[in-house]
């Protein structure tokens, strides 16, 4: 979420939420928290023939991409400071006031080295990264659990997130309207576009028999 500088400063809230698009690369469409801070040789799952990842400096993955007839090397980091650029200046288009705080949410098994990572492309991108706050906390939060008022002591919560190309669930623990995680796991490489995948290949094989 970004914090806009102007009148009424809606940081939170429904107004801060529509200033949040979904934004996705136009010529490589990709799952970059897969490879945020990692060495070329742990890249974590098969390699995809759409997709060239080559080693860098350090044995830093880096992707190939096509972007305006140009052929790039970027790294993870690269490209969410690319996304988190494009964001902020949606975000001052709409809000029509400067933008220069953010509270990035990151994967709840992401390392340290890869939350410093998220911090830096902020920078680059131009943001001040108030807080990094795992994904399921702000699950939690946007689902108002830190209002319930009914809440005496410490409660579980189990938040299932399947996303678009990962699946993660956690263990969470609210008392005192503050979430602390207690466990979490997952699969990096399971989540709608696999899904999507797994049906288009289904449904290719059955016209090709059906044509025969």
């Amino acid at each position: 979420r970004f914090s806009g500088e102007g009148p009424g400063n809606p940081e939170f809230g429904r107004e801060a939420n529509k200033a949040l698009p979904r934004i996705v690369p136009t010529e490589t469409e990709l799952r970059f928290s897969r490879t945020i801070c990692l060495r070329a040789a742990h890249y974590p799952f098969e390699p995809n023939p759409n997709i060239l990842v080559v080693a860098g400096i350090n044995d830093k993955p880096m992707i190939t991409v096509n972007y305006k007839n140009q052929e790039k090397q970027l790294c993870a980091e690269e490209v969410s400071s690319m996304i988190l650029t494009k964001m902020r200046e949606i975000s001052e288009t709409y809000l029509g006031s400067p933008v220069k705080n953010a509270v990035v949410t990151v994967p709840a098994y992401f390392s340290d080295s890869q939350r410093k990572a998220t911090i830096d492309a902020g920078a680059i991108a131009g943001l001040n990264v108030m807080r990094i706050m795992n994904e399921p906390t702000a699950a939690a939060v946007a689902y108002g659990l830190d209002k319930i008022t009914n809440c005496v002591g410490e409660r579980n919560i189990f938040v299932f997130d399947l996303g678009g190309g990962t699946f993660d669930v956690s263990l969470l623990t609210i008392k005192d309207n503050v979430f602390q995680v207690k466990a979490t796991a997952g699969n990096t490489h399971l989540g709608g576009e696999d899904f999507d995948n797994r049906m288009v290949d289904y449904f290719v094989q059955e016209f090709k028999r059906k044509k025969k």
